[in-house]
Parts: structure tokens; sequence; C-alpha cells
């Protein structure tokens, strides 16, 4: 028996005329460096209405792909909703992609038309001839004096918009399933595999963010997404907040830590989110900023050191939320908010829950698999197994049917991490398939190591990767960035994880550094630190 329900698509034109119609009058900020624009969202969507209305003058297809090489601005927000709304599909594009990695993911996605912030022509311009899919490129004015070639393909942002009526009417999605946004994997092992979300996919996820156990984002807040708006659309934030009709704070090009609490305290904002070199920077900046309006700094893209989140409840009361997803999970799937029970025990306990990636948020599951045996691993907090992760926002495949191997028999996707559940529901990542170090047959977690070396007042970041060993296979190796005029030695570091760690986990090495090379998004890029030792560029410290 089918029930008697109406059946209408979930999709983005539906938070788009909702904020359009009750949230008209709350306010989009976007930091620039000549100041701030303010405008609110009834004059930010009339421009969206515009944008949908000069795709259709470009003659961009239905299901096209159109690309963003922005940086997190009202105009990228345009572009979050003009182009998905009316029939295309929105590619936003990692502005940190080398050239390689920028020309393929252009021409992988077959993007017919791309965006681009004037600061970031050059390093469009420099794959321009390797991109032949696209027949425009639209710059937006960010006030740089980055020169704009002489291109026929070339027009501007604003002129666009000017040139004809806009947009009248609902938008109108008649699919849910069909494709409304494309960000692409970081790459670390291979060519970056393009992500395809749905309009369903990204309302659900829009909604279960709402959720008071997830991001709680209500109408009272006032939302500042640090994370890029190029990654997976910044965790969801534009949509969640446009959704719930929040308040908006964008950085633009303005993210150094101390702009970026001055942009928290000025506005009251009450909800930030970005990865963890974001907030170990900002940590020795907390005094000079009234803090006070914030209620949620969510963590993510890489775990989030026990210190960190510490450092802030002691620097102003309130600890980091540590989440954790994948590009091909949209990406939000746990969140490491306290239950009830919580409540009575004792700060350092409370912390070390806090340290987990936390529990499943609704509509999200997720299973432990050995992966050698193929069974499934008990929820006991000690038994460890490959992640996998099951829902509606889970990626089902990728963009032109690569990376197949990611996926089991039975659709669930592979993450590639290690991780125990405790019976409560609290997933702790062990480490990642490929950053394990099996040492005499038995595993290291990488992240563990990192996380107790980071706890070092005289620590900033620190990452370890495995060296081949003639004799236990791997070994250990630490790269270590120092504070600022600390005095560290590779001595201090030993003995301070002597007593938190196996003697057997201690690295053989320890490399002072004076930054961790990341990927786009934020994450430490260890192919990168493992290369060091096929060069020989690494020395003793």
């Amino acid at each position: 028996m089918i029930g008697l329900m109406q059946d209408r698509p979930l999709g983005l034109p539906h938070i788009f005329h909702r904020a359009e119609t009750l949230f008209a009058d709350k306010m989009i900020v976007t930091a620039t460096a000549s100041g701030e624009q303010r405008a609110t969202y009834g004059e930010c969507f009339e421009r969206v209405r515009k944008l949908a209305a000069a795709l259709d003058r470009l003659q961009v297809p239905a299901d096209a792909r159109v690309g963003t090489l922005c940086w997190n601005t009202q105009t990228h927000l345009e572009l979050y909703f003009a182009v998905p709304c009316s029939g295309r599909v929105l590619h936003t594009i990692n502005i940190r992609l080398f050239p390689d990695q920028l020309a393929f993911v252009v021409a992988d996605a077959h993007d017919d038309v791309v965006f681009v912030e004037r600061s970031l022509v050059p390093a469009l311009w420099q794959v321009a001839d390797r991109i032949p899919s696209v027949r425009h490129i639209v710059v937006i004015d960010d006030g740089s004096d980055e020169e704009v070639p002489d291109d026929p393909r070339l027009m501007d942002y604003e002129t666009l918009l000017a040139t004809g009526p806009a947009h009248t009417g609902r938008f109108v999605v008649d699919d849910e399933n069909s494709a409304a946004t494309l960000c692409y994997t970081s790459g670390t092992t291979g060519d970056p595999k393009g992500v395809l979300y749905s309009h369903r996919s990204t309302a659900l996820h829009s909604l279960a963010s709402l959720a008071s156990d997830v991001l709680a984002i209500g109408e009272r807040d006032c939302v500042q997404p640090v994370v890029p708006m190029f990654h997976v659309n910044a965790w969801g934030l534009p949509y969640t907040s446009v959704l719930a009709g929040a308040d908006i704070v964008l950085p633009g090009t303005q993210t150094a830590p101390d702009e970026l609490l001055a942009q928290i305290e000025n506005h009251r904002v009450s909800m930030t989110a970005g990865v963890p070199t974001i907030w170990m920077g900002a940590l020795p900046l907390l005094h000079k900023h009234d803090l006070s309006s914030l209620r949620m700094v969510l963590c993510g893209g890489a775990a989030v050191p026990q210190s960190l989140s510490e450092g802030w409840r002691a620097a102003i009361g309130l600890p980091i939320t540590q989440a954790w997803g994948m590009t091909e999970t949209s990406p939000i799937c746990t969140i490491a908010t306290l239950r009830r029970e919580h409540e009575s025990l004792a700060d350092e306990q409370r912390a070390r829950v806090r340290a987990t990636q936390g529990r499943p948020v609704p509509l999200f599951d997720l299973r432990l698999v050995d992966p050698e045996t193929g069974a499934e691993q008990p929820w006991d907090g000690s038994a460890a197994g490959e992640l996998q992760a099951s829902g509606p926002w889970i990626a089902a495949g990728y963009l032109n049917g690569s990376g197949q191997s990611a996926f089991t028999v039975d659709g669930w996707l592979r993450t590639g991490d290690i991780a125990t559940v405790d019976p409560s529901g609290y997933l702790s990542l062990v480490d990642r398939t490929k950053d394990l170090v099996k040492s005499g047959g038995e595993w290291i977690s990488s992240v563990a190591l990192e996380n107790h070396i980071m706890a070092h007042v005289a620590v900033v970041e620190a990452a370890v990767v495995a060296k081949p060993d003639p004799r236990w296979s791997e070994r250990p190796v630490a790269f270590v960035v120092a504070r600022e005029d600390a005095q560290i030695t590779a001595d201090d570091v030993l003995e301070h994880l002597r007593p938190l760690v196996p003697k057997w986990w201690l690295p053989d090495e320890v490399h002072f550094i004076e930054a961790l090379p990341k990927t786009g998004t934020g994450k430490f890029a260890k192919r990168m630190l493992r290369a060091r030792f096929d060069t020989g560029a690494v020395e003793q410290s």
C-alpha cells in the first residue's frame, strides 16, 4: 500500500523561495580588502534571479556544469542558488589546485562556463588553453588589480547581470534526484574524483543540520562559514543557513586569524566552522576579542587535538565541537555533541568524549568491517575496522565512473578510515588505512601520535608518517612545527610521549620543519612528507 501524500520534489528551489518569502530582511555580510559589503537576502536573491536569466541568455544548457573559482563571498552565494535552481550543475573548484589538477577537474567536469574572481584569473589563465569545453569566462571584480586578458571568452559579472531582465516566477526542478552541485576530492592518492550531489541529498543534508543535536542552526543565528565554499559546499552551511534564515557573515579574502575573530566580535557571530589549522592560529589571539556571542565552534577536515579544543575552553569557556565527514558524504555524518549522561562527568572525561568524531547524525548509518575478513566489527570501543558509510547524502559513485573500488557490493562507501565505535555510538578514527604504520606486524596510529605530540606546549602542528624499515617493515617518523621562539628538541618530544604510548610506538626520528605541507582543503599532505624519504630531503633533527 502506498501512502497518500503529495509527491513534491526535495530541492534547492524550496530553500530559495522559503527564504525569499520569509527572510528577505536578513543580512549577508562579506569582508573585502576595502571594507565590508552588506546586503539583505532580498537584495541578494534579486541578483540570483538576474543571474539565472543571464545563464539563459548565454545559452547554458540544462544539466551543464558551471564552474566557480571564488572566495567565500555574496557573489559566490548568488551562484550557489542561481545555477542549480535554474537546472544547471554548480561545480565549485578548489582555488588551491596545482595547474595540472585545475585543468583536469575543469576538463573532467566538462564545464561550460567558469565564474572567476579577478584575483584568481592568473590561476585559471595558466590552463586556459587546456579547457576547451569552456565557452565563457565571467570575471567577478573583487577589488584586485590583476590584469584581465583580452579574450573574447571573457565578460564582466556585473555587466552580465545588468544586460537583461530577471527571472520571474518560481524556479522548478522536477526530479529531486537530478544533479545540483559537483565537488572534487582532494586527489591525495591520484587524480581528483567528482562527487555529484543531488537536489534531494542537499535538501536532506540541510534539514539534518538544523537538528538540535547536530548544528541546531536557527533564524536567531549568525553563521560564519570559514571553511571554503569551494569545498563540499562549505560543509553545507550556505544552504543550511539560508534554509533557517540565519544571518551570514562571509570572510572573503580576509582569513587571517585576527580578521576572523574581529568579524565574530563585530557581528556577534554565534556559529563558525573551519579546519583545525584555522583554530590553531586563532588560539593565541582569543584573549584580544569579545567572543561571548559564540555558541559553537565547529571543526573538521582533520582530527581535532584534544589540547586544541581544551585550549579554546580555557580561553573563552567554549570548547571546539568536532565533526566528521568527507567530500563523498556531503559532508556531515557524525558530530561530537555530548549526551545528558555526560553532564555529570569531570572536565577531563568530557574532553575525551569531545575528542572523538562523535555520534551518527539522523539518517546516516555506519558500520565497521574487518578489511581482511569482511566481518562486521562490534561497537565496543576497542574493535577496529574500516569505516563504511550509507545514507541519502552519501555518494553511490563518482562522476565519469572512476574509483568504483571505493564502493562495496551492497552499495556502502568505503571511507578508507580505520575506526572504533563505543557502545554509545561515538566514533573514534584510528587512522587512514594508507597512513597507518605497520611495525613488526602491529599497527601504530599516526593520528594518536600526532594528537599527543600537539599536546606539548611548544608544538603548533605535527604529522607522523611511515618510513620503510628493513627489520620492522615500517617505523613512525614525526615532523613537528614548533611554536615561535619555543625551545624544544627531538628528545623533548620523545620524553613527552613516553608515558602516553607504548615504547614501540615512539618515533624513530623527529624532524623540525617550518611548516607542514597541506592539501587544498587544509589536511596534512603526508604524501609530500613521505616523498622526502625517497629524495633524501630529510635531515636528522
